[in-house]
């Protein structure tokens, strides 16, 4: 099983999802691309822990278009905050590592981090400091997924073990639900593509047909297979409306379901590929050693059937609450030109390599 943790217990009541003024938000679309809810003509103080990377850059660089003051706190591993930012570059596992931003008050803290221990102490600095607070968390955190069209009331994995992922982030939620109560909006993402995507998994496909130059391209099973997927931009645009407006509750952020063949064949046209798509069993790819959903020697996006419907996650409340999705066929257009820049044949964090799938082939 690619996801970890089969032990849930029930979810904790959802909050209803209200706005600034205690009104439902999800009885109003309100949420409109280039509007924004209060703040118009004030600068907001956001400060985003984390930003350097892939989400967190993204939501950097569109509150600074939207002209807000943006202040990103990390490591900087991953690279530096985007112009205009104030970064503070500091282990967030060092005492005092929020001394720098713990004055005045933030519009919106917007957090990041899966490390329960990260988490638990930016709550201890800086709650107290802000007005409005974002957790990212995953729809991984579901115990089960089984069930299609299953919603932010579903139960979630224990947290007993946080150096499993989906427990962790179990474990942020209650941490931060604890210290914010009424100001917390809880965002559960699932697969995020796009630009920029440090993740391999969904450019591998549009990136492959384009590497195959027409020849045939390994896949799994694609029938009664499903996929999910929200646009890294589309997710930080909504995420940013969300928080202006007092977004509070739990939202699972997550695309249209799509069939798994359709997004194969999109990737394909995408890519000018003719290649023939060759479908191998689950049983097949299994014996050769091939790995579901991610990382090296996988095939990304293949799930085991157990759990299709980690692809078919309702997202009713995101749309409800003002969520808007681009149109897939500018997603894997940009995802392709992103992918060429970064190099088709390059080693990636997940998927097989050329030469991987090709033994393959010839060996079905």
């Amino acid at each position: 099983m690619f996801l970890a943790g089969a032990v849930g217990i029930r979810a904790a009541a959802v909050a209803p999802i209200k706005d600034r003024q205690g009104r439902s938000a999800l009885s109003e679309s309100h949420f409109v691309q280039g509007l924004r809810p209060g703040w118009v003509g004030d600068m907001r103080r956001i400060l985003i822990l984390g930003g350097t990377a892939w989400l967190g850059r993204e939501l950097a660089q569109q509150l600074l278009v939207q002209g807000e003051s943006v202040t990103c706190l990390a490591r900087g591993r991953s690279g530096t905050a985007p112009p205009g930012a104030v970064f503070v570059q500091v282990d967030r596992a060092e005492p005092g590592a929020y001394a720098a931003v713990g004055h005045g008050t933030w519009d919106e803290v917007i957090e990041l981090s899966y490390d329960v221990g990260q988490v638990r102490g930016a709550l201890d600095a800086l709650s107290g400091r802000a007005d409005h607070w974002t957790l990212v968390s995953s729809i991984s955190v579901y115990s089960s997924h089984s069930e299609p069209d299953a919603d932010e009331a579903a139960a979630v994995v224990d947290a007993g073990d946080t150096r499993d992922y989906a427990q962790a982030k179990v474990a942020c939620e209650r941490a931060s639900r604890a210290a914010l109560t009424d100001r917390l909006l809880v965002v559960r993402p699932g697969l995020i593509g796009g630009p920029g995507d440090g993740s391999d998994r969904f450019g591998y496909w549009v990136a492959r047909f384009a590497l195959a130059d027409g020849q045939p391209v390994l896949a799994p099973s694609t029938a009664g297979r499903s996929v999910q997927v929200i646009d890294v931009r589309d997710l930080a645009a909504w995420m940013i409306h969300a928080g202006a407006a007092g977004l509070t509750g739990v939202i699972n952020a997550v695309g249209n379901e799509l069939a798994l063949g359709t997004v194969l064949a999109e990737a394909a046209r995408t890519a000018g590929s003719t290649a023939e798509i060759v479908e191998a069993t689950d049983e097949w790819l299994l014996g050769h050693d091939v790995s579901y959903w991610a990382g090296q020697r996988s095939l990304p996006l293949w799930l085991p059937r157990a759990d299709n419907a980690f692809a078919q996650r309702s997202n009713q409340a995101f749309h409800r609450a003002g969520g808007q999705l681009r149109g897939r066929a500018g997603t894997l257009k940009d995802t392709l030109t992103d992918e060429r820049g970064r190099g088709l044949g390059r080693i990636r964090r997940a998927g097989l390599t050329r030469n991987e799938e090709l033994d393959l082939l010839n060996e079905l």
